[in-house]
């Protein structure tokens, strides 16, 4: 599939349900009320971790245009990279991810195929991203090519690779350590079937994301002993006929804290808390797309590693911030 990404249909969602998290939630009659985490007394003596997360950039290298209709003069790798920065020299460990479908979207993906994101992103520093369904568009070669220029880890769950130059660069799962804190990290991707071309598909395996999930998020959390699992999903944000969303993947799961999510363009202004079926909280972002948002999440932990608080926000990523 060679489209554009439009606020039409990305992921089998409408333009209503895209626009922001308010009308998302009334629309499906889901008004939320669903406390965070309890935030402590004092923060002292307590180790703090940073994520920051992008999804759906769509190859948008420079900023929106000013006459654009949602998002006017927003998004901008050069913009994005100072808050990067920014962020960074505050001194706190830092771990930057994208949710996918980073590439398609602008010429710069048609002349390039995915060169310049690739290379760019490392540059900022990400830590990882998974698949999402617009990195297919040049076939797996195309993807081979491109995963060439990127210096950061590729992580997808569901997606089974065998195509040479990507099986040896996706893994399933990775465990990162920062400051003695071990975080957890597994992908997912939407279901390819009728949304991805069979020849750029190829060979590629899948598996159903629900189940996926609930092995990796064992996995991480039980055995390989994560103070911390996030889930980094391509999946969109409500379930749409068969094609399982983050809200719903959040209220079944265990062991997974945050899902870092893509696809559906979905506008979350503030992350949101889900209690999943032990009735713990998860935490879920999307920044819409064209990357004219990126999410912060603070997540402090005791000395021994328990995770006990996080402080997110989303910020606006326009040219006067730097």
């Amino acid at each position: 599939m060679h489209k554009q990404p439009t606020l039409k249909k990305t992921g089998g969602l409408d333009m209503s349900s895209r626009r922001d998290f308010l009308k998302t939630i009334a629309a499906g009659g889901l008004l939320l009320a669903l406390p965070k985490i309890a935030r402590p007394k004092s923060l002292a003596g307590l180790k703090r971790l940073v994520i920051l997360h992008s999804n759906d950039t769509h190859s948008q290298i420079e900023p929106l245009p000013k006459t654009h209709h949602r998002f006017p003069g927003m998004g901008g790798y050069a913009v994005r990279s100072a808050f990067i920065k920014k962020v960074r020299s505050e001194g706190h460990p830092t771990m930057v991810f994208d949710s996918g479908d980073i590439f398609q979207g602008t010429p710069y993906y048609n002349m390039y195929h995915g060169e310049v994101e690739m290379k760019l992103m490392s540059e900022m520093g990400y830590t990882a991203a998974t698949i999402g369904n617009h990195e297919f568009d040049s076939g797996l070669d195309g993807l081979a090519e491109a995963m060439k220029h990127a210096d950061f880890d590729f992580i997808s769950s569901n997606y089974h690779f065998k195509y040479p130059g990507i099986k040896e660069r996706v893994s399933e799962y990775k465990v990162y350590e920062r400051d003695g804190t071990r975080i957890g990290v597994f992908g997912l991707g939407v279901k390819p079937y009728g949304l991805i071309g069979s020849m750029q598909f190829g060979n590629t395996g899948y598996s159903e994301p629900a189940i996926k999930a609930a092995e990796m998020a064992y996995k991480l959390k039980k055995e390989k002993k994560c103070d911390l699992v996030v889930c980094i999903s391509h999946l969109g944000f409500k379930t749409y006929g068969d094609l399982l969303g983050d809200f719903e993947l959040a209220k079944q799961s265990k062991n997974i804290d945050i899902i870092l999510g893509g696809h559906s363009h979905t506008l979350l202004k503030n992350p949101v808390t889900i209690y999943n079926s032990d009735k713990q909280g998860v935490l879920i972002t999307q920044n819409a797309y064209a990357g004219v948002r990126m999410t912060r999440l603070d997540c402090y932990f005791t000395k021994s590693g328990s995770l006990i608080f996080v402080d997110s926000h989303t910020t606006k990523i326009f040219k006067n911030q730097a």
